[in-house]
């Protein structure tokens, strides 16, 4: 017969659990990481400079900027305003949390854009753009908009693809920036297989490869990687999910952690696996 974990052999193996892993699986990723350390955006509250430091030889983390640090299991506490057997719970479960703080999205958005007017892609700088990215304006106008919004009194364009919440994502040859809400962009169109990409330049790189894509497929943009927490309640009416995400850490971590989450994930980063994403390498084929 099986013997039941008493509350203390519980606390004793979780704190095991990797204080990196446990951030990813609560949508946060590092700024920079070493062989001994990686730095983070605190997760429980608001700053623009890395000050959360986690030690992967202690698995230990402390956060500089509020003065306090712990274990994985004081850190799930914190995060998810829970009671001690509910972090252990969640860490023993191994499924991707849901609490994860909407407030935290802001930090990804330009304060005080708003959306003034959204026509068909049009001007000639934004197609010149899309043409520099190594995409053709057809397979542009198949998701993104020419987008008119102010910021600090001042207006300006830019090519626009809109999210589930209808926030837009905004690009242009000098700016890389958001208006809010953000979310994720989910295209269903109904298909047995899902795309998964971080940007929307990297969607657009796969469309232009295979003109075929969108007929067979259906279409996620994550936007960014704090949305990977959501994505696995997806996957379920799906039979297969091709991840291509970026070749760096933070995106390695995600392909793995979404692997980890259902057997239907592929990592597909072999095909760009000497580039940074998706459209890096697209843009090396059009040369």
């Amino acid at each position: 017969m099986k013997r039941k974990k008493t509350f203390r052999t519980r606390c004793e193996t979780a704190r095991d659990f990797p204080i990196e892993k446990a951030l990813a699986k609560l949508g946060h990723f590092p700024t920079r990481t070493s062989v001994k350390e990686a730095w983070f955006l605190s997760p429980f509250r608001s700053e623009t400079q890395a000050s959360f430091k986690v030690s992967k030889e202690l698995n230990r983390w402390y956060d500089h900027g509020a003065g306090k640090g712990g274990n994985v299991i004081d850190l799930v506490c914190i995060v998810n305003g829970s009671s001690v057997r509910e972090a252990l719970d969640w860490l023993e479960n191994g499924q991707i949390s849901l609490s994860f703080h909407q407030h935290r999205f802001n930090e990804f958005n330009e304060e005080g854009i708003k959306i003034r007017d959204v026509r068909v892609l049009g001007h000639n700088a934004l197609q010149e753009y899309v043409e520099v990215r190594g995409i053709s304006l057809p397979t542009a106008l198949g998701l993104c908009r020419e987008v008119h919004y102010s910021l600090r009194d001042r207006m300006y364009f830019a090519i626009g693809l809109q999210n589930d919440s209808y926030g837009w994502e905004l690009r242009n040859k000098y700016v890389k920036n958001s208006s809010s809400p953000k979310d994720m962009t989910y295209i269903n169109y109904g298909k047995r297989r899902l795309i998964v990409t971080e940007g929307m330049f990297d969607m657009l790189s796969l469309l232009e490869r295979d003109k075929k894509l969108r007929g067979e497929n259906d279409l996620l943009i994550l936007n960014s990687l704090a949305f990977v927490e959501k994505i696995p309640r997806l996957f379920e009416s799906y039979e297969s999910v091709q991840l291509y995400l970026d070749n760096d850490k933070t995106g390695k971590i995600a392909t793995e952690l979404l692997m980890e989450q259902s057997p239907k994930c592929r990592d597909m980063s072999n095909l760009y696996k000497d580039f940074k994403d998706v459209n890096a390498w697209w843009m090396s084929k059009k040369l």
